[in-house]
């Protein structure tokens, strides 16, 4: 009796010790979870649909991106609101449809965000969050327009679209290098020099929570890459993109790393994907997309996109559901478990739910796309692409990823439903404040003219000697 009774003693203070244990891994695991996490926005430029390992890359080796997709959810079918660079981050950056406010046309028309727009660094920013933005702007020359001036604490990168990777000896205002304002002197390559200094703030933002925008302009042209880099991929046949890609790797490795090092990762919030699809002129690949950046079709405008949240998420994911870059500032908000102010209006929809597994089906029912004349609009499994005076092409994306087979007549009934709430949504836009010019409107429309009736498209910009001839037979 006297052994059962020191036995059940003992059985209980073991029940009590893994009680008293899991309840102290319980209240570490919510106080992990109530901490703010930091938010990183990792946006790269013009990179190719399939053109990461994570995203069936055989030829352009990207372990650390892929380290970073099997952490996390690596979606498939995930869009950015424009097929060409500026628009596309106004849309990403206010989290509504960039056309809301006029800013539809790639350019800035030397107006740029409109001064009552509201970005997302402004709303971490006001709710004590430290905010950088490095890399590319390409949202505005204006004063108004400085990151300093939509919610940066810090900027450290250049305003124009696009710049050598390399020192400028005399650059403009717009392609210097600049920290807030002032010009940076810089040696070396650019992707690593944005790197280096990711890892700077994380370090310098200590125990204080941190929104970063780390928009490299790798891999838009100019295709520089560095000597070691392409010596590295000499046999290759893409070699100067493989050679920049391998560098912006490295450099993702790098912030990773210093996560990892100062125990921040778990609880860092961190987006990977493009600003639009591959360009024609950098060598990407759109591997099933038809189409490039630029036009409406999946190639433009379908990104490759992962969402990594170790402390909450699972790793090795995949998410199928209808999802936009406007969904980052609703999800970043909830993340945060900052409250939307009432009088902002935000298009994208919160992904948390969906990627915990309390929802199902589709973040988004619907979503569209306008640059000028051209436009598309999409509806669960179909898409409509138009082009304003000449005509409409219907698909169906689950059965016609290439986007080949025009529905338009055969299905009638989808082509109106669609048509009409693509016309409900138009009334709700500004008129554009700017466009691109004739050339490349007239380039635009012809190569969407020539992929709606799945033709070859002889030229693809305003420098081609084909369009160049086409001009002078005119």
């Amino acid at each position: 009796m006297r052994m059962i009774k020191l036995f059940t003693c003992f059985a209980l203070l073991i029940l009590i010790c893994l009680s008293c244990k899991s309840k102290i891994k319980d209240e570490k695991i919510e106080k992990e979870q109530t901490k703010q996490p930091n938010v990183i926005v990792i946006l790269v430029d013009d990179a190719g649909y399939i053109d990461f390992g994570f995203m069936g890359s055989e030829d352009l080796p990207t372990p650390n991106i892929d380290k970073l997709a099997t952490s996390g959810v690596k979606f498939t079918d995930a869009h950015v609101s424009a097929t060409v660079c500026a628009p596309s981050r106004a849309g990403l950056i206010t989290g509504k449809y960039q056309q809301r406010f006029g800013f539809e046309a790639n350019g800035t028309g030397g107006i740029g965000l409109s001064d009552d727009v509201v970005t997302i660094a402004d709303v971490f920013k006001n709710n004590g969050y430290n905010t950088y933005a490095l890399g590319k702007w390409h949202l505005g020359e204006d004063p108004s327009d400085h990151p300093n001036q939509r919610g940066f604490n810090e900027f450290y990168g250049f305003i124009a679209g696009s710049r050598s990777y390399f020192p400028i000896e005399n650059p403009t205002k717009e392609q210097m290098l600049q920290h807030n304002g002032e010009r940076v002197i810089f040696e070396g390559y650019m992707t690593d020099v944005l790197g280096d200094q990711s890892v700077k703030y994380v370090e310098e933002s200590g125990d204080k929570p941190f929104f970063m925008y780390l928009a490299y302009n790798a891999v838009h042209t100019p295709m520089h890459a560095k000597k070691e880099d392409l010596e590295k991929f000499k046999d290759h046949p893409r070699k100067e993109l493989a050679a920049m890609t391998w560098s912006l790797d490295e450099n993702v490795g790098k912030l990773l790393n210093k996560l990892e090092e100062l125990g921040e990762r778990e609880n860092t919030l961190i987006y990977f994907l493009s600003d639009n699809g591959g360009a024609h002129n950098n060598q990407s690949k759109e591997g099933p997309l038809k189409g490039w950046k630029g036009n409406e079709f999946e190639g433009g405008h379908r990104v490759p996109f992962v969402v990594s949240w170790p402390a909450v998420l699972k790793g090795n994911e995949t998410f199928n559901g209808l999802s936009s870059s406007l969904d980052i500032f609703r999800t970043s908000l909830a993340a945060a478990n900052i409250k939307k102010p009432e009088s902002l209006l935000l298009d994208g929809a919160d992904l948390l739910p969906y990627l915990k597994g309390k929802k199902k089906g589709n973040p988004h029912e619907q979503l569209f796309w306008r640059k000028l004349d051209k436009s598309a609009a999409r509806i669960g499994d179909y898409k409509i692409v138009s082009l304003d005076n000449y005509g409409s092409v219907m698909y169906n994306l689950t059965s016609d990823l290439g986007e080949t087979k025009d529905l338009s007549k055969s299905d009638s009934k989808k082509f109106k439903e669609i048509m009409t709430n693509y016309d409900t949504w138009k009334s709700q836009l500004m008129d554009p404040l700017w466009d691109e010019g004739k050339d490349w409107m007239d380039v635009c429309s012809y190569i969407h003219r020539q992929l709606m009736q799945n033709k070859e498209v002889e030229y693809k910009d305003i420098w081609d000697p084909a369009y160049k001839k086409t001009l002078l037979n005119q």
